[in-house]
């Protein structure tokens, strides 16, 4: 067994973000008002969305694009959009805090929260398989994608809606186990060292993310993710059901040929609790007593998502757009609580979430549309090469640019962090934008305005 692959922590695909969520209208020099268009490349999560909206004031309108660099990711966007929009009607706010934190940070689930990933799956794949001429959400948005990106997606949710296995289950062939999957990604990265894994867990959880400030999480609950991949545990059940929306697959070459194998390809290291875990403005949860924190990460995501979903609920408006002239539909009564259409989700007054085709970045300056349209683009840290000078043709005059660093990716060592700072820095100047220097020190995103000529 070789000595480990350090660099494999953070996988080669994005399920969650390595930043917390942020108000993204607050992140400039000035708060940006009325009708805001925002492009989101490669947040690999819903968290900026829903958190800015959360700080909307009711005359104004928020208008998102997305583009993701994997269909796999755009689906559980889509899943996570979904499953935050169900009214209270169908779905108490507790209960939904607990499915969405499940789904988000799980690789195995409860039977409860399984079901009602299939049912979403089930309506999402409905949704992307119309026609782009039918009217869709608002907030799920799909038309603008490329049919075979569409297909792909109905193709994903399909792969949800087959029976998943459960870890105590003897039958299990053909679906991938996710705690076999798990097992293979935790030796293949801390190879010798996987005797000793408690030791290299409590070592990145000290060291690491304690000495980074996120000292609110807590240490049998990181233990437990990074053994099992099992970051929210909120209720006494039994976690056993492999979480299909974490699965995807990546390409390997195999004597000259290229292998596609599914399993579980995301971070094992830095934790999901860093998108809604390792912030809050309720100061009460931050608390210590005898140097030690009162309330967990776990505690801070679930307080958190559940703020946010009372604040969409405020917001919660009639669909229009996508249910033409009809009367307000209520949902059926012999759906028991669980089996929502599009058509029932909740219709947020000014928001809309569309998503873009994967390559569509470069494209967008050469469309009329996106012609200095843009007043606020986000870059993720593995997507800030795709940050160059056409971003500046796509940006309105004032427009503020967020780069997502490598402060929380923990297989980055201070100098290579730093480095990383320096080279997003030297980007944005060759595309011809500034740093916001009046910000406050933000070793977590940098941001950007235009040069002024």
């Amino acid at each position: 067994m070789s000595a480990g692959r350090a660099s494999e922590g953070a996988g080669c695909i994005t399920w969650w973000g390595f930043s917390p969520a942020r108000d993204l209208l607050n992140t400039g020099p000035v708060r940006l008002e009325g009708e805001v268009n925002v492009l989101l490349v490669g947040s690999g999560d819903p968290r900026h969305i829903l958190k800015t909206i959360s700080g909307l004031q009711d005359h104004e309108s928020l208008n998102v694009w997305v583009i993701e660099n994997s269909m796999e990711v755009v689906a559980r966007q889509l899943l996570l959009l979904y499953l935050a929009l169900m009214p209270k009607e169908s779905m108490g706010n507790n209960e939904k805090t607990e499915v969405f934190l499940e789904l988000f940070g799980n690789g195995e689930i409860r039977s409860q929260t399984e079901q009602a990933l299939r049912h979403a799956a089930s309506q999402l794949s409905l949704s992307v398989t119309e026609t782009p001429e039918t009217a869709t959400h608002p907030c799920l948005n799909t038309s603008l994608l490329k049919f075979k990106e569409r297909d792909e997606l109905a193709r994903i949710f399909k792969l949800w809606l087959q029976p998943q296995p459960s870890s105590s289950s003897s039958k299990c062939s053909a679906p991938i186990l996710m705690s076999k999957a798990w097992d293979y990604r935790v030796r293949q990265h801390l190879g010798t060292r996987y005797d000793s894994k408690k030791s290299c867990f409590d070592w990145d959880l000290t060291m690491k993310l304690h000495e980074k400030g996120c000292g609110v999480i807590n240490k049998q609950q990181y233990t437990r993710w990074r053994e099992r991949g099992l970051a929210f545990e909120m209720r006494e059940g039994v976690y056993q059901i492999t979480n299909p929306s974490l699965l995807s697959s990546r390409v390997f070459t195999q004597k000259g040929d290229k292998v596609a194998v599914r399993g579980y390809w995301g971070d094992i290291v830095s934790s999901p609790y860093l998108s809604f875990g390792i912030e809050t403005d309720d100061k009460s949860l931050l608390k210590t007593q005898n140097g030690q924190h009162v309330k967990t990460a776990q505690d801070i995501s679930f307080a958190n998502v559940q703020e946010l979903f009372q604040s969409l609920s405020s917001r919660r408006g009639w669909p229009t757009t996508f249910q033409s002239d009809a009367e307000p539909e209520e949902p059926s009564p012999e759906t028991d609580g669980k089996v929502v259409s599009i058509n029932d989700l909740m219709c947020l007054n000014g928001i809309s979430v569309t998503f873009l085709p994967m390559d569509s970045l470069n494209k967008l300056p050469e469309k009329q549309k996106y012609s200095h349209f843009f007043n606020i683009i986000y870059f993720s840290a593995s997507c800030v090469h795709q940050f160059g000078p056409t971003t500046r043709q796509i940006a309105a005059p004032d427009a503020v640019i967020v780069v997502e660093l490598a402060k929380y990716i923990l297989d980055v060592n201070k100098e290579q962090e730093a480095g990383f700072a320096k080279k997003v820095v030297s980007i944005a100047l060759e595309a011809e934008f500034e740093p916001w220097r009046e910000g406050k020190s933000d070793d977590v995103h940098a941001v950007f305005v235009p040069q002024r000529k």
